[in-house]
């Protein structure tokens, strides 16, 4: 065994041994199935700490030469699979961890030699024969070991994408890094499997990807493994019950990631509630929150007011098919929300093609990263959110009316009133403190005879009345009411909450904004 030959199963061994380890074996089903296949070239990116070294670790002791691993998957579900045997510690491992080849910046101008020269010098001690003297390029080593001995390699390369957050503007870098890949993979006969991991997806130059020939599964599309990259909520709900942690707040604080039709959890987040028994941001020691600010900082085509409105718990359109998938390359709002998307920050409603922020742990730290300057008047609006809310229970449409404007006026920097969407972002964001009561909004709720603009459902054993929210541009607020009413907006939700308000909000176009409150009585189906 060595480094980077068949390293064995030491880091799955220390995995296994962990008090929370949850099953991903699964997993291995769906890599032996592209062994040998064109289908064989795959690359998986995920956020920080969604498990992508465990799985790559997982699959270097499944696959490694030179040990034996058949204790560690006892019990584990691959065991049953039928092809489980087929491939246990039957095949040559080169396994890379990327980073450790680049420990600062001065290592981009030479790391690919520095990989190429480590792996070689194992390559040799086991294969000395057949590597003539004066090679000293790994594809042409790995070539000949193949021709002359008919053995073929998996390859397992962790933190893939490293040089392009290391070597940001460094263009030429990223293209030498891609060209080798593209040099030891592409039409190789010696290459069996290359599984690679990353936060990033493939590097696009133009409309093109440098290395076509890999199946990608990002947070965008995912694919049928979406399960086996963080925990699923049956997963957590599981842990929440042998903790005797609340699994409804969990859900709350952590849920949101939706990959694969799943609802699927940060793992690093819920092991650490797991272990601290104390429900927080634990995403600060994986990510900075500036590191969050330098892009939602960036003023591109309203990509403020798209990060406002989120924090609102609302949700933004995006087209993510422009994005270069790097860290430096941004022409629209969209770049960047897609960027953010990958790096865990927001999630991706593949069906609606929308972008929202996950769950209170990481609304927090957009928080904190828009506490400091560039978002006048946000942090204040936000405050009075808690007050905003008091008074719409208290039925109180005036003051929930000069509570807006004052929301308004506060942060007209950031939102540019054109139409009433601007006015549902400052609602949204006006609103912001519900998610302490209610579940995320509902834009458009079909209801009725109709959508209802924004309705807030209350959280489970929370006594507050449900909002249905209708919002008019150049209008009236009893007209707004009077819409919910004529159209039924309230009655699908009558059945699922206690006292429901219906909240009538309007802006003149100028500078005025009025408020009209009633309550909604199920007995008779009245409103009063």
């Amino acid at each position: 065994m060595g480094l980077y030959l068949n390293p064995g199963n030491l880091e799955f061994t220390r995995a296994r041994s962990e008090n929370i380890y949850v099953d991903k074996s699964e997993l291995i089903h769906y890599t032996n199935d592209r062994v040998n296949k064109e289908m064989r070239f795959m690359c998986i990116s995920r956020p920080r700490r969604f498990g992508k070294s465990m799985a790559a670790n997982m699959l270097t002791a499944y696959y490694s030469r030179g040990c034996d691993s058949r204790e560690l998957f006892s019990g584990l579900r691959i065991e049953e699979d039928m092809s489980f045997e087929t491939h246990l510690n039957r095949h040559d491992v080169i396994r890379l961890d990327v980073q450790r080849f680049l420990f600062k910046e001065l290592d981009l101008d030479f790391f690919i030699d520095k990989m190429q020269a480590a792996v070689l010098e194992e390559l040799k001690a086991e294969f000395g024969d057949c590597i003539e003297e004066g090679i000293c390029e790994l594809p042409e080593a790995l070539n000949r070991i193949y021709m002359l001995t008919g053995r073929r390699f998996i390859f397992i390369i962790d933190e893939w994408d490293c040089v392009f957050r290391l070597a940001k503007e460094k263009t030429e870098i990223q293209r030498r890094y891609l060209d080798f890949l593209r040099w030891i993979f592409k039409g190789a006969e010696y290459v069996e499997l290359v599984y690679m991991t990353g936060i990033l997806p493939i590097r696009k130059y133009g409309n093109h990807s440098a290395l076509n020939i890999f199946r990608e599964y990002s947070m965008l599309n995912p694919g049928h493994i979406a399960r086996y990259f963080g925990f699923t909520e049956a997963e957590v709900e599981e842990l929440c019950t042998e903790y005797g942690i609340d699994f409804h707040e969990t859900k709350e604080w952590y849920d949101g990631y939706l990959l694969g039709g799943m609802h699927i959890y940060n793992p690093l987040s819920v092991v650490e509630l797991m272990d601290n028994m104390e429900f927080q941001s634990y995403w600060t020691g994986t990510e900075t929150y500036e590191a969050l600010k330098v892009y939602i900082d960036m003023n591109l085509d309203g990509l403020k007011e798209a990060v406002v409105d989120m924090i609102g718990n609302g949700r933004c359109k995006i087209d993510t098919t422009t994005a270069q998938n790097d860290m430096t390359t941004f022409r629209t709002k969209d770049d960047v929300l897609t960027l953010l998307i990958h790096l865990g920050y927001l999630t991706y409603d593949r069906q609606k093609k929308e972008t929202f922020i996950p769950n209170r742990e990481i609304a927090w730290e957009f928080m904190r990263s828009v506490k400091t300057g560039g978002w006048d008047g946000l942090v204040q609006s936000l405050a009075r959110s808690q007050e905003l809310l008091r008074d719409t229970w208290e039925m109180n449409g005036k003051a929930v009316a000069d509570g807006i404007s004052k929301i308004h006026d506060e942060t007209s920097s950031i939102l540019k009133y054109h139409d009433e969407n601007s006015l549902k972002c400052t609602v949204l964001m006006a609103y912001y403190s519900a998610q302490a009561y209610y579940l995320p909004p509902v834009l458009e709720l079909p209801s009725g005879r109709g959508f209802a603009d924004v309705v807030y459902l209350p959280r489970r054993g929370v006594d507050r009345p449900a909002l249905v929210v209708e919002l008019k541009w150049k209008g009236t607020a009893m007209g707004a009411v009077s819409q919910i009413k004529n159209r039924q907006y309230a009655s699908w939700i009558e059945e699922y909450t206690g006292d429901i308000l219906l909240v009538g909000i309007n802006y003149d176009g100028k500078k005025e904004h009025d408020c009209q409150i009633e309550k909604y009585y199920k007995a008779d189906n009245l409103c009063r």
